[in-house]
């Protein structure tokens, strides 16, 4: 039994003669002949264990038990009692206190008090030692866990970036073997085919990288207040006439009244220009059922002050199969001609916005992607 106990008694002939029993059990004895002055030891020494009488002038031990452990909970508290104090003693367990020793004092009875309240301590100790011990161990089961997942995705994300320079390459390699027999042949077909073929696949690349570029950028993003019709309206300026050369309506409908959104203007209109590029490549490949097919974009506003974008369609739709894989890495539904980045980049950003993206579709019925970027107060 070591360290610093405090000894609270108003006789001083008590405080002596516990005082040596103390010392002899290897203790570093502080004494105190009232309350007050016990506070002030406890603030400059902080002993872990307190003994006082259950009875002084001024504040009683009672007191002195409820403000001890209120504002230090894990120091341990011994009741000092007279025969006549039992029931007091009693109600100081009620309060946390560790024990109660009745006088006169036997070294027995304090013996045993000051072993259970060493127990006490050293059972918190351990636990304090557990508890750390464990946090250490789950923080590095996490680090492990997502450094684990981190390469799994860095492992998904170069086979799927491989298969899709894989594809790139080998259209190259298609192209450039027409070309080179059109000129070995003078065939002049077969020279604009390889050419064609060559011409396709070099966009291709600069449309990966620069997609490759875009989904870099979704760290930085930068939020300012939008009217967010702006990045609606620049898409739709800016891809207009390709709808229209391909004999497509696409159609802008803003409601009115928007308030201003917090959002990264840049992030929206790539994940609109995604969408609205999406679905014309989907049209071109589908047979209208009334002459003229329509892509829809629509902003409206959410209840909670948010914003609503859409963009929809009259196309071929999809099944669910589709739908369920249409945002993992590198799927694409454009077969050879797509990279599979873009709707994997346009959810980065709308999730980065705290918002959500979701579809719907059927096949033959066309599709309809919905953003929802949430209010100031969300």
């Amino acid at each position: 039994m070591t360290g610093d106990i405090l000894l609270v008694d108003d006789e001083a002939g008590i405080r002596k003669v516990l005082g040596i029993s103390l010392n002899d059990l290897g203790y570093t004895v502080h004494e105190a002949e009232n309350a007050t002055a016990a506070l002030a030891i406890m603030e400059a020494v902080r002993p872990s264990i307190i003994l006082t009488d259950i009875k002084m002038p001024g504040m009683d031990g009672i007191e002195l038990l409820k403000d001890i452990k209120d504002r230090y909970p894990e120091t341990e508290v011994i009741m000092l009692t007279g025969h006549g104090d039992m029931d007091l003693a009693i109600e100081s367990l009620k309060y946390q206190a560790t024990d109660f020793i009745s006088k006169p004092i036997s070294d027995d009875a304090l013996t045993v008090a000051l072993q259970r309240a060493g127990e006490r301590i050293d059972m918190r100790r351990q636990l304090r030692a557990y508890t750390e011990n464990l946090e250490l161990l789950v923080e590095e089961k996490s680090r492990q866990l997502i450094e684990a997942e981190r390469l799994a995705a860095v492992g998904e994300t170069v086979a799927g970036l491989s298969h899709t320079i894989k594809n790139i390459t080998g259209g190259l390699d298609g192209g450039l073997f027409v070309l080179g027999k059109g000129i070995e042949t003078d065939d002049a077909e077969y020279v604009k085919q390889g050419w064609e073929l060559v011409r396709g696949n070099v966009d291709r690349i600069k449309t990966l990288s620069l997609d490759l570029l875009n989904f870099a950028k979704t760290d930085r993003l930068e939020y300012r207040q939008v009217n967010p019709e702006q990045p609606a309206r620049e898409v739709f300026d800016l891809m207009r006439g390709r709808a229209r050369d391909h004999g497509m309506d696409l159609i802008l409908d803003v409601a009115a009244g928007l308030a201003p959104t917090r959002m990264d203007p840049v992030g929206i209109h790539q994940c609109l220009l995604n969408l609205v590029t999406n679905a014309i490549d989907a049209c071109m490949d589908t047979e209208p059922a009334d002459g003229t097919q329509r892509i829809t974009l629509s902003v409206s506003a959410l209840k909670d002050g948010g914003v609503r974008y859409r963009v929809a369609d009259t196309c071929c739709g999809m099944d669910e199969r589709t739908k369920a894989r249409l945002f993992q890495r590198f799927f694409t539904t454009k077969g050879e001609q797509g990279t599979g980045i873009g709707l994997m980049l346009t959810r980065t950003i709308v999730h980065r916005h705290n918002g959500t993206i979701d579809v719907t579709s059927q096949p033959g019925k066309g599709a309809c992607f919905t953003i929802d970027l949430p209010g100031q107060n969300t």
